[in-house]
C-alpha cells in the first residue's frame, strides 16, 4: 500500500469511529459534562489521571480548565495528577507505582470532587487504585475508557459515568478521547457562561 494510501484509510477510519461514537456517546459525554458543571459551580475540583497518551490527555483538560478552552472566562479548578514528578516518583518508589494516584487523591480530594480518569484498556492497576481512592472520598468517577471497559467497568458505581470508545485500538481510542475532551470543555463553558449555540 502506498503511503498516501495509507494516511487517506487512517482518516477515514477516524471519521467512521467518529460518527459510530458521537451517536453512541453523545449522552455520556453531556451528563459527564453537567456532572463537571455542577462540581464547579459548588466550588469543587477536578482532578484528571492517566498513563503515557492518557496522561497528556488528563494534563490537556487540566490546562484547559485552568486557562481557556475558546473563549475568555476566569480559570476554573482542575488538577492533573500526572505533573508533579517528585511526589510520583517517592510514592512509586517507597509504596508502588500502583499507588501513584491513589495517595495524591486521598489527599486532596474531597467529596463531591470528580476524578477524570483515562485508561484506554480499562486495566490500568493505577488507575483502578485511583478510582478506588475516589469512591473513599466520596467523588465522582467519570473514566474515559476504549475496548470493553476492562477492570474499570466492574467497579464504576451509579454516580459516576464511564465514556468507553468503541475501538479495540490504543491509538484510534486516544483520538476519539481527546475529541471528547474538546467536547467536555465545550460543553462546560456553554453551561457555565450560559451562552446559546
Amino acid at each position: 500500500m502506498e503511503p498516501i494510501e495509507r494516511i487517506v484509510d487512517n482518516f477515514k477510519e477516524n471519521i467512521e469511529l467518529t460518527i459510530k461514537s458521537s451517536e453512541l456517546l453523545g449522552p455520556k459525554i453531556v451528563q459527564a459534562a453537567e456532572a463537571m458543571t455542577l462540581c464547579l459551580l459548588n466550588e469543587k475540583k477536578i482532578l484528571s489521571c492517566g498513563n503515557g497518551g492518557s496522561a497528556a490527555e488528563a494534563q490537556r483538560f487540566s490546562g484547559m480548565m485552568l486557562n481557556r478552552y475558546n473563549m475568555e472566562r476566569p480559570g476554573l479548578p482542575a488538577i492533573a495528577l500526572t505533573t508533579d514528578t517528585s511526589t510520583i516518583t517517592s510514592i512509586a518508589n517507597d509504596y508502588q507505582y500502583a499507588d501513584i494516584f491513589s495517595k495524591q487523591i486521598r489527599a486532596i480530594g474531597q467529596p463531591r470532587d470528580i476524578l477524570l480518569a483515562f485508561s484506554s484498556s480499562g486495566e490500568s492497576h493505577n488507575i483502578i487504585h485511583g478510582i478506588d481512592a475516589a469512591h473513599e472520598r466520596e467523588m465522582v468517577v467519570v473514566a474515559l475508557t476504549g475496548r470493553e471497559g476492562g477492570q474499570i467497568a466492574d467497579i464504576i458505581q451509579n454516580d459516576d459515568i464511564e465514556i468507553r470508545v468503541p475501538s479495540w485500538s490504543t491509538s484510534k481510542i486516544h483520538e476519539l478521547h481527546l475529541l471528547i475532551i474538546n467536547c467536555l470543555c465545550d460543553l462546560i463553558d456553554h453551561q457555565l457562561l450560559g451562552l446559546e449555540g
